[in-house]
């Protein structure tokens, strides 16, 4: 039996969430959010929660099902990471966006932190790992540094199968393989698309690719939990399965009605009172390295969903929150004099780990120096924890909101919890917005001009309208 199957285990693993600052009986009346708050927006609520759950019906939130529908695929990607273990000493991510943010943030939460540089029997045999997540030539040309190509497996993904950036680095590692390779460069590519619709379907089944599905109702920035993120985290030996059992048992305690049971729905019910209290900043400060990357997943998981112009019912509402990433104990000493004493424009999100997987104590020294002997005898862990205990007192002192996610420790169950967590929490603030919290037209005006500077047929209107916007002005120009 594994771990995740013992409800006793599962009960001592759930992630908490503590939402103490951000009431006003905590931080003030003029602070924060009274009870009474809460309680009237309840029929707001209640059509959230109403809407919510037709949209799962219809198979609109399909990444909510992920936990349950993925038994064949779970098996799949086992088989073809050891598959890759097996053959390759790297292992190549191609995405941008949530095809690339996921897949770091889970590996640097549950991986070494120096994970690359470890010899391959520390990895327990698994391939070095790579996320190409960005088109600066310097920085490709830097990859083909440091790997072989011949013993290296790549991983294109794009639902749309026409993401410029990622379609740019496949058409690269596609020619490097064939000239150092020949025919036998398909067996290093892996395709992560959509089943039926774009460009890279299309050509994964031309070459005859291994290729694994994004469902149809998941979006990028939803798509960790799906092959997207469970084939880079199993070829590194991550227990998908049990990161898998974590968003599940995450799913059971987001399927309460009532606000005050419901986490994520807590969550967001605060995030959306704060926002109409003019707090348009999100932080998010994990206090621990191996979660720093979770603050960059989570920027695009908010940014993308709820930056919106219009409403549902198209009129203009111009909503949304910015997210902040920080980290403790590093941004104390470069963001939190701003948080404490500039603008009440703020909501700033801790995640706390109680138990961490390593133990470093600080040995005793310079008795003479009290300023300096204090911290011996103590850990480092310890620390830590005073910092952000300290750093929340700081902040409460100054009487600005903020809360706590707190992981009982760092593993693939509380990291599903995790994730989770903070999909069902955007989803629910985008109802309780009145956007859709799942496109983003703002993205593609850009893209669309990507694709017009770049010469793509059908285009060319476009591309005309880019030639004749306004020229800059010299005298503009320092």
């Amino acid at each position: 039996m594994k771990r995740f199957e013992d409800a006793t285990w599962r009960e001592s693993m759930r992630i908490r969430f503590d939402y103490n600052n951000m009431m006003s009986d905590m931080i003030g009346e003029e602070y924060g959010i009274s009870k009474e708050q809460i309680l009237a927006l309840q029929p707001k609520i209640k059509a959230a929660i109403e809407v919510l759950k037709e949209k799962r019906k219809a198979g609109k939130t399909e990444w909510r099902d992920l936990p349950y529908t993925q038994a064949d695929v779970v098996k799949d990607i086992l088989a073809t990471a050891e598959a890759i273990k097996s053959r390759f000493e790297c292992f190549v991510v191609l995405g941008i966006g949530g095809s690339a943010l996921g897949p770091i943030a889970v590996h640097q939460a549950l991986n070494h932190l120096h994970y690359n540089e470890l010899p391959r029997e520390k990895r327990n045999g698994c391939p070095r790992f790579y996320v190409v997540d960005n088109i600066d030539p310097e920085r490709m040309r830097a990859l083909f540094d440091i790997i072989d190509v011949k013993s290296t497996a790549f991983n294109v993904i794009t639902k749309s199968g026409s993401t410029s950036e990622t379609m740019a680095q496949f058409l690269i590692v596609r020619d490097m393989l064939k000239k150092a390779v020949g025919d036998k460069y398909r067996e290093h590519i892996i395709a992560t698309t959509d089943a039926e619709k774009g460009n890279l379907i299309r050509i994964a089944r031309e070459e005859g690719f291994k290729t694994f599905y994004i469902p149809a109702g998941v979006g990028g920035r939803f798509s960790e939990l799906s092959p997207v993120g469970l084939l880079p985290a199993a070829v590194c030996g991550i227990d998908i399965e049990e990161l898998l059992a974590g968003a599940a048992y995450m799913d059971e305690l987001c399927n309460k009605d009532d606000v005050f049971e419901n986490p994520a729905y807590m969550a967001a019910v605060l995030q959306y009172i704060a926002m109409k209290q003019g707090k348009n900043i999100s932080v998010m400060m994990p206090y621990a390295d191996s979660l720093k990357y979770m603050a960059d997943w989570y920027a695009q998981l908010w940014a993308e969903s709820l930056g919106k112009k219009f409403d549902v019912e198209g009129r203009e509402v111009y909503v949304g929150q910015t997210p902040v990433k920080a980290l403790g104990v590093t941004d104390q000493h470069s963001q939190i004099q701003l948080y404490t004493e500039g603008p009440f424009d703020k909501v700033i999100t801790f995640i706390k780990v109680e138990n961490f997987r390593s133990q470093v104590d600080i040995p005793k020294g310079y008795e003479d120096m009290p300023a300096v002997s204090f911290l011996g005898g103590h850990t480092l862990g310890q620390l830590l924890h005073a910092e952000q205990t300290a750093t929340e007192y700081a902040l409460y002192k100054a009487k600005r909101m903020n809360r706590t996610i707190i992981l009982p420790e760092v593993n693939a169950f509380t990291v599903g919890q995790l994730l989770y967590l903070l999909e069902v929490e955007t989803a629910f603030a985008g109802e309780l917005l009145n956007i859709n919290a799942f496109d983003q037209p703002g993205v593609e005006e850009g893209k669309n001009a990507t694709y017009a500077l770049m010469g793509r047929p059908g285009y060319e209107e476009k591309k005309a309208e880019l030639e004749g916007r306004p020229k800059k002005r010299e005298e503009y120009i320092i």
